[in-house]
């Protein structure tokens, strides 16, 4: 952002943070580094946290059902996989966010997708079977939209490993 530009920041109220057991914690926590890569993996953690892996399930299947976990399943790399991968925004009026949210989150090449506070408030992921299927992906999205996507592809991968202890 320039010096000349004004931008005003609208901050959301504060959500309450969810109450969690000690075996929901446990879950969460042990659950973001992955699941073994055996013939039973939910036996296994489930045999990790001392319970059964019908009670493991049973906590998973409430968590996505409350909406604490948005997404539990594998994730995939389009780009290592032949396909083709990129972060997209989009500078959306307020008036029109909601509306254009709902186009681009119906497109199957479409995840993550976050408003921002910034010019900018629009943030997604694209990934497609090919290279090329960006640009085409690109394209829908501004044809079915009316406005631009600025297409910022990864110039260097880093790995975090980003995990939030509960």
């Amino acid at each position: 952002m320039s010096a000349t530009t004004e931008h005003t920041t609208h901050r959301a109220p504060a959500t309450p943070q969810p109450e969690f057991t000690a075996l929901e914690r446990a879950i969460i926590n042990r659950l973001q580094y992955g699941l073994p890569l055996t013939r039973t993996p939910y036996q296994d953690v489930a045999d990790e946290l001392g319970v059964s892996e019908s009670t493991l399930i049973q906590h998973l299947e409430a968590l996505l059902a409350q909406g604490i976990l948005t997404r539990f399943g594998p994730m995939f790399h389009a780009g290592e996989m032949g396909g083709g991968l990129t972060l997209a925004a989009m500078r959306i009026p307020d008036e029109a966010f909601q509306r254009v949210t709902e186009i681009v989150n119906r497109l199957p090449e479409v995840a993550h997708n976050y408003r921002r506070e910034h010019d900018l408030n629009m943030w997604f992921v694209l990934a497609t079977e090919s290279p090329e299927g960006i640009n085409e992906a690109i394209e829908q999205i501004e044809t079915l939209t009316g406005y631009p996507v600025y297409n910022m592809p990864k110039e260097k991968e880093f790995h975090v490993h980003l995990h939030f202890e509960v």
